[in-house]
């Protein structure tokens, strides 16, 4: 079964990260292939249909649609790596400093990692929100602060799993200095295995960013972001499809191009599922 499948799933992976070329090059030429101003209103030209000039129409403000999806590539993605980046370090300092330090220091993060770990990590981020105030700075920050936690506990258990091997206390009783077996003994594998769960992650935080958005609680308006354009297209559901379409249409191809290397990543770098799949 498994060999069956083998074909199919790098089939999969193949056109995964082709999707993912094609996106990424739709948000870094934006300001180059978009035809027109994202921005631009032209209430003339309101909900028309493709072309003359506006490959996929016009939303109820007159604006380019094609333009909005390629500039949303860069807000929507952007977004969710400045989220991520910022998870990575957070989790990393804490977990790190969790698990080589022990004791009361440990204890002290991990009852802070709980306390965030107690609430549903959506509802969590809007009342952030509502503390911070809306934005795309405060979409990140937000979303960051309501995953770091659960990042920081998986780090701080790889962190207590390696200290103690062979090799480290080799190193320890070699004079090698606390920083050094961090950063060349115990950093690289705890690395490798957050680049694992953050990119099984990222289709998710980008859904947290859409949902936001689309509840007029993260990327405001006339910022044209995937989220932003389908709540702005609510209205127009069983009139215009398209204007809804599109968008979500672009989530869910970011997503799922998001996950299969994800999958095929953790397969290449877990142990234990390798050894499954031998």
């Amino acid at each position: 079964m498994s060999c069956a499948a083998s074909p199919v799933r790098r089939g999969l992976l193949v056109v995964a990260l082709v999707l993912l070329g094609v996106i990424g090059a739709m948000a870094l030429c934006a300001p180059w292939v978009a035809p027109h101003d994202p921005n631009a209103i032209d209430l003339a030209r309101k909900l028309q249909p493709p072309g003359n000039g506006y490959p996929l129409g016009t939303d109820h403000l007159g604006r380019d649609l094609c333009s909005r999806l390629l500039y949303g590539a860069r807000v929507s993605i952007g977004t969710v790596l400045g989220i991520v980046a910022l998870i990575l370090v957070l989790s990393l300092a804490v977990g790190c400093t969790a698990g080589y330090a022990g004791g009361w220091v440990d204890a002290a993060l991990m009852r802070t990692c709980d306390v965030f770990l107690t609430f549903p990590t959506f509802i969590l981020a809007m009342f952030l929100i509502g503390v911070l105030g809306t934005g795309l700075v405060n979409v990140i920050l937000a979303i960051a602060l309501t995953h770091w936690a659960w990042y920081a506990r998986i780090v701080r258990g790889l962190v207590l799993s390696l200290k103690h091997r062979n090799f480290v206390a080799a190193a320890r009783v070699a004079g090698t200095s606390r920083f050094r077996i961090l950063q060349r003994h115990i950093l690289p594998p705890v690395l490798a295995q957050l680049a694992i769960l953050a990119t099984l992650d990222i289709g998710h935080m980008m859904l947290h960013v859409s949902g936001l958005s689309f509840l007029g609680l993260g990327v405001q308006p006339p910022t044209p972001e995937w989220g932003v354009m389908i709540n702005d297209a609510r209205q127009y559901l069983w009139t215009q499809p398209a204007l809804m379409l599109y968008p979500g249409l672009m989530i869910f191809l970011t997503v799922m191009a998001f996950n299969v290397p994800g999958d095929h990543l953790r397969d290449a770098l877990d142990p234990v599922v390798r050894t499954q799949g031998g």
